[in-house]
């Protein structure tokens, strides 16, 4: 082993090596402890220098607006180029069952699947023909209704705890749609010539079938292309606030609905505006003739269920399995109806023939698409609205992602289906899906499990349910009400919370009461939207002030230790600039700001005219006083040294200083007021003054601007030159005539709030930058988003004078530039405990 030595020159260079080494690394150590220190006291400190636009796009490197967004042809291509990892993506998106299938795990998830299904199955039977008669249909089409769906959404449905079938206000809906197109005055029975009373029903049924049937495929239609165009959102304009009054509105009609069976009744069904008024009217009309048997079984089946159900409530945690209930009332209500044969014997409408087996599916009457393309519509968007804030509620609970496009593409899917077997349109329900996730339903598999029983029950047992009464499907869905009943509870939590939203829940309640669902839909979001425009129209516009010591900026009214900034207004609104509010946000900058812009530039051009024909009569005195001059001149080289007096004249002298003096005789001429001028021969003399003293000659008219000063005032003004005399003589008259001065050099807008900014608020920008430069004041924008900037160059926003040197990261980069560029010689060194108005009158 070799062994090398040192010399003492390498010696010394490694202990300096090494004691850098530890320099560097005590310095590091110390940063750390002071970072430490910082995030543990949550105080923090940065040293950066002021930020412009141009400054932060060369530190942070933008990328332009090319680089972010590519073309619409590399869209294009991107869009038309296909290979195996995109293929497969694609199909997966469209069709989940292929992304969790492989995965379900029969142990952990196939025991409870199929005890959800079952429980929701059991409530899909009554729920199905109850609002089988809401749509005014055979019940067993509410059936129908409750299973074909459900399949179809088991392949395309990203939800896993949503049920999928009949529900109450869609059933409403459909069922305002079959009653005005085939109204029971359409299918009187003719006896020769005669039209008798008697009803067809059976063809009435069939027409009434047809119609929602083409009304529930144009529906999913439209759900389909929204979906496919990603127009996921559109059910995010339908509020909460809008939803909820909309379904309590749509209980309502529900319920004047259901009064006919209940009460054994014949009104007549009114269609279109304030057909829930002439409806009620009807029936109240038709109260004397109430069939006592049938409202006897109404009664006691409501009673029996609302005292069921607070049962099932209060033992809810007790009970692995809610007790099914409605199933039950609907087999007792078969069973004594059968027995007792509450038809032949107390002529109670029952349910009628239930055909057992599936119909074969058929193409809807494509005719009546235009008659019911706006019913469909907005069929289409409130069932949409329901299930994706229904899903996505579930989803949030428990940890998954539900995809807006794909829900709308898969309950399109399940009503365009749907149409096609006799279905009507269907969306998620709110109780039976409540009942699918406490029962413990993990995947979709849910649903098939309850299709099952939907499809037990109409193959084998549907014929064993055509002696239930039609009362207890009404009183089922009565009861059922009571959860949309309880949303009358949201006008006293909006009334603390909100009174724009409660107008728009009470807005949509009586519009949808009043012009039927199809048309109060309509004028609720079209109600609900104007709040938005009229929000964004009148926001709030504050004048912010600095919190001593940091660097926030907070609004000086509501905010006691915020402090303005000497010479500097910061303004800003609480919502973006665009056309509709953009003369607003104007008007509103210049009244904050305290400076009348238009009367300003007036006076100011006025000022600037004034200040020329000052200059033309100085000058035009000039050349006179030049022309004393050079007669004293000639007359002191005529007369000598000494003066000349004259009988009934005056006398001259020219002295030292070259001055001369003219003085009124006693004895000569008389003027109405004694008056001595000192008038300068040489008007540029460094120490040369005006003085006026009270008592003008009249003959003098070049000072004639001063008449408006006091008795006894006496105005003395410096002036080195013309310009400075000028400046001076400005100066005493605007305090002589009481003009408007201001303390304000600079106007900073924060913009901030703001997300986009469209042509005519760029004008309105550009305007405010062109007004205040007429007075002198520098306008600033701080705060812009990177969109926004893009925006304001596309606009042509910037120019030699506009560059984006006016813009800046933060309110606090552009008030140091505003104190650095201006502030440190036109206003006083800035103290926070003072706070200096923003204009002020001398």
């Amino acid at each position: 082993m070799q062994m090398q030595l040192l010399l003492p020159q390498q010696c010394s260079g490694i202990c300096f090596w090494l004691h850098v080494c530890s320099q560097k690394e005590s310095l590091y150590l110390d940063r750390v402890r002071q970072m430490e220190s910082a995030r543990r006291s949550g105080r923090f400190r940065v040293e950066r220098d002021v930020l412009d636009e141009l400054k932060l796009e060369e530190v942070t490197q933008r990328k332009s607006y090319a680089d972010i967004h590519s073309s619409l042809s590399e869209q294009l291509k991107n869009s038309l180029r296909c290979n195996v990892p995109y293929l497969k993506q694609s199909i997966v998106s469209r069709l989940p069952v292929l992304y969790w299938l492989p995965k379900y795990s029969v142990w952990d998830y196939g025991m409870p699947d199929l005890i959800s299904g079952i429980s929701v199955g059991i409530m899909h039977l009554p729920q199905g023909m109850a609002y089988a008669l809401l749509a005014s249909l055979p019940p067993v089409f509410g059936l129908y209704s409750s299973l074909y769906p459900a399949l179809v959404y088991f392949f395309f449905g990203t939800s896993r705890h949503v049920s999928i079938g009949t529900f109450t206000v869609l059933s409403i809906m459909v069922g305002s749609v079959t009653e005005r197109l085939a109204p029971d005055v359409d299918f009187q029975k003719a006896n020769g010539t005669n039209i008798t009373a008697e009803v067809d029903v059976t063809a009435r049924d069939s027409y009434r079938v047809q119609v929602a049937a083409a009304t529930t495929v144009l529906g999913g239609l439209i759900q389909v292309l929204l979906g496919v165009v990603k127009f996921g959102f559109v059910g995010t304009y339908l509020s909460e606030p809008l939803v909820r009054a909309y379904t309590t509105a749509a209980a309502a009609h529900a319920v004047v609905a259901q009064l006919k069976y209940v009460l054994g009744v014949s009104p007549t069904r009114f269609s279109g505006p304030l057909s829930l008024v002439y409806t009620l009217k009807d029936v109240c009309s038709l109260l004397p003739n109430t069939h006592l048997p049938t409202l006897l079984v109404s009664a006691v089946t409501i009673v029996l269920l609302i005292a069921a159900k607070e049962l099932n409530s209060f033992l809810s945690s007790k009970l692995p399995v809610p007790i099914p209930v409605e199933l039950i009332t609907i087999v007792a209500g078969t069973l004594i109806s059968s027995y007792a044969h509450l038809n032949t014997n107390y002529t109670i409408s029952v349910v009628g023939e239930i055909p057992s087996g599936l119909s074969s599916p058929s193409v809807p009457d494509v005719s009546l698409f235009g008659e019911v393309i706006g019913d469909a519509f907005a069929l289409a968007i409130v069932g949409y609205a329901i299930t994706i804030s229904l899903g996505k509620t579930f989803a949030l609970k428990h940890g998954y992602k539900v995809d807006s496009n794909q829900e709308l593409v898969a309950l399109g899917l399940s009503n365009t289906v749907g149409g096609f077997f006799q279905c009507f349109s269907v969306c998620s329900s709110m109780s039976r899906s409540l009942i699918q996730d406490t029962t413990g339903g993990k995947t979709q598999m849910a649903g098939v499990a309850s299709s099952l029983i939907v499809l037990v029950t109409i193959l084998k047992l549907g014929t064993l349910f055509q002696e239930l009464p039609k009362a207890v499907l009404s009183a089922i869905v009565f009861v059922n009400l009571k959860g949309m009943f309880k949303q009358y509870y949201d006008i006293v939590t909006l009334w603390r919370s909100s009174k724009i939203d409660l107008v728009v829940w009470l807005v949509t309640w009586v519009s949808t009461l009043l012009l039927n669902l199809d048309l109060g839909l309509a004028a609720s979001v079209t109600f609900a939207l104007f709040t938005v425009i009229f929000r964004t129209q009148l926001p709030a516009y504050s004048v912010l002030g600095n919190i001593p010591g940091t660097e926030l900026y907070v609004d000086i009214e509501t905010h006691r230790e915020a402090r303005g900034i000497p010479g500097v207004t910061i303004f800003r609104s609480s919502a973006t600039v665009y056309f509709a509010n953009a003369d607003l946000y104007l008007e509103a900058l210049k009244e904050k700001s305290g400076l009348n812009i238009s009367k300003m530039i007036i006076y100011k051009r006025r000022q600037e005219a004034k200040q020329k024909r000052r200059e033309r009569r100085a000058e035009r005195r000039a050349k006179r006083q030049a022309k004393r001059e050079r007669r004293a001149q000639r007359a002191a080289r005529q007369l000598s040294e000494f003066s000349v007096e004259e009988e009934g004249g005056c006398w001259r002298d020219t002295s030292i200083d070259g001055t001369v003096t003219v003085e009124d005789e006693p004895g000569g001429t008389e003027r109405e007021n004694g008056t001595v001028f000192v008038i300068p021969t040489t008007p540029r003399t460094l120490d040369g003054r005006w003085e006026y003293l009270k008592g003008g000659d009249p003959d003098c008219t070049s000072l004639g601007w001063m008449s408006e000063l006091q008795d006894g005032d006496t105005t003395t003004l410096g002036s080195s030159s013309e310009d400075t005399l000028s400046h001076d003589l400005e100066r005493v008259s605007l305090g002589s005539l009481g003009k408007w001065t201001w303390d304000i050099h600079s106007i900073i807008l924060d913009l901030s709030t703001a997300n986009f900014i469209d042509t005519v608020a760029i004008k309105t920008m550009k305007n405010i930058f062109q007004d205040f430069s007429e007075i002198d004041v520098d306008i600033y924008m701080a705060g812009c988003q990177a969109s926004v900037v893009e925006q304001l160059e596309h606009g042509d926003f910037f120019s030699e004078k506009i560059t984006k040197r006016r813009l800046f990261a933060s309110v606090h980069d552009a008030v140091l530039h505003c104190l650095n560029h201006r502030g440190a010689t036109t206003i006083p060194t800035y103290e926070p405990s003072v706070e200096l108005p923003t204009s002020t009158k001398l």
